[in-house]
């Protein structure tokens, strides 16, 4: 079998970024069987999307939905021309529906956690806190029971707690050497299943070998040529998934929102009125007591000339101000009772800079109260 999508000079280890070689890509999908409906197949950590692609064309294109997820801006945009639907993010940071995809491709980001993201990120787990086990456990229940798992990591991160989730989650596990082995990966096949009795022969004898590979104490045998098993059938789908986006806007959609709405410019005389239009005249001359209440609500301000030539900048304001009273009465066993009554005062205040040439006070705020 040929790949159709030849990966690029630029597939490089980037960014925790691993990306499968091709020999080993192409003996892995040699696993895989179609079934007869429409399948839903995932790539968390797509890198360029060439291996959820080429397995989407070795089951069927015409019959397969090819989903991905990835960090970088560069590969997500190459993955989003090769597979139906792809978020630029990170898997942490995405929402996508459970148990809807029959194949789940799991190569993560390789490497150790920082010590304070087990808070951070939702990492749960009583043994070394790795990347590959905080993909494992956010990827997993993407996968839809009966569905098949294809799991490269190093082999050294296969530690009983790691091997612990792999045999309770799957069944038909095997295990193999990656054909190229500058990364020491391993390639984990399973199939999904709800609950696998641990203190079987066969479990037992699987943990076994994995541990031991884990260890170092023995080596995986490299990935055959021709695959030896009946193939692993990848079933159809119940739907595709209801839910599948970033929870985040992308750096990209934020712009373009922003250049599309343009913020509150467009609409800033209809937020903070500073269109306005012109004032009618009141019907009648408003008394002293009507200026002044308006000045003081703020509702008359600005630049006034005085008929003597005087030029304020005026701004009124209103703040509440507290009155106590205190009353007193004598009980008729003769003890004094207090009583304390507040009341509020609301106190107009009236500020005018004045700006009069030529006046010994002038720069300086007048208060009228």
């Amino acid at each position: 079998m040929a790949l159709m999508f030849p990966r690029l000079a630029r597939n490089f280890v980037k960014n925790g970024y691993f990306p499968t070689d091709e020999p080993t890509l192409e003996r892995a999908l040699a696993a895989l069987a179609p079934s007869d409906g429409p399948m839903c197949i995932i790539d968390p950590c797509a890198g360029e999307g060439v291996a959820v692609a080429e397995a989407a064309h070795v089951l069927g294109r015409g019959q397969v939905q090819a989903f991905a997820v990835e960090y970088d801006a560069e590969r997500a945009a190459h993955a989003r021309k090769l597979v139906d639907r792809c978020i630029h993010g990170d898997l942490m940071d995405t929402l996508i529906s459970r148990q809807t995809f029959g194949l789940l491709w799991l190569n993560p980001p390789y490497g150790d956690l920082a010590k304070d993201a087990n808070g951070n990120v939702g990492y749960q787990g009583q043994g070394r806190a790795r990347l590959e086990k905080l993909f494992y456990q956010k990827a997993l229940p993407l996968l839809q029971y009966g569905g098949v798992l294809i799991f490269i990591v190093p082999h050294y991160v296969l530690d009983a707690e790691l091997v612990g989730w792999l045999t309770r989650h799957f069944s038909e596990l095997r295990i193999y050497r990656a054909v190229a082995t500058q990364f020491k990966q391993v390639v984990i096949f399973g199939r999904r299943v709800r609950q696998r009795d641990q203190a079987s022969d066969a479990v037992k004898a699987t943990r076994g070998l994995l541990l031991q590979i884990g260890q170092g104490d023995t080596e995986a045998e490299e990935l055959p040529a021709e695959w030896p098993f009946l193939p692993y059938t990848v079933p159809a789908s119940p739907a595709e998934p209801e839910h599948f986006y970033r929870i985040t806007m992308e750096p990209e959609q934020f712009a373009a929102e922003v250049g599309r709405l343009q913020g509150l410019w467009p609409t800033l005389d209809t937020h903070l009125g500073a269109a306005q239009q012109s004032l009618r005249s009141p019907a009648r001359a408003l008394s002293h007591w009507h200026l002044a209440l308006a000045l003081a609500a703020g509702a008359i301000s600005g630049v006034v000339r005085s008929k003597a030539g005087r030029l304020l900048v005026v701004k009124g304001d209103t703040h509440k101000e507290k009155t106590l009273q205190t009353e007193y009465a004598e009980r008729d066993d003769g003890s004094v009772a207090e009583t304390r009554i507040l009341t509020d005062k609301f106190v107009p205040v009236i500020r005018a800079w004045d700006m009069t040439p030529g006046s010994s006070t002038r720069g300086e705020v007048l208060t009228i109260r």
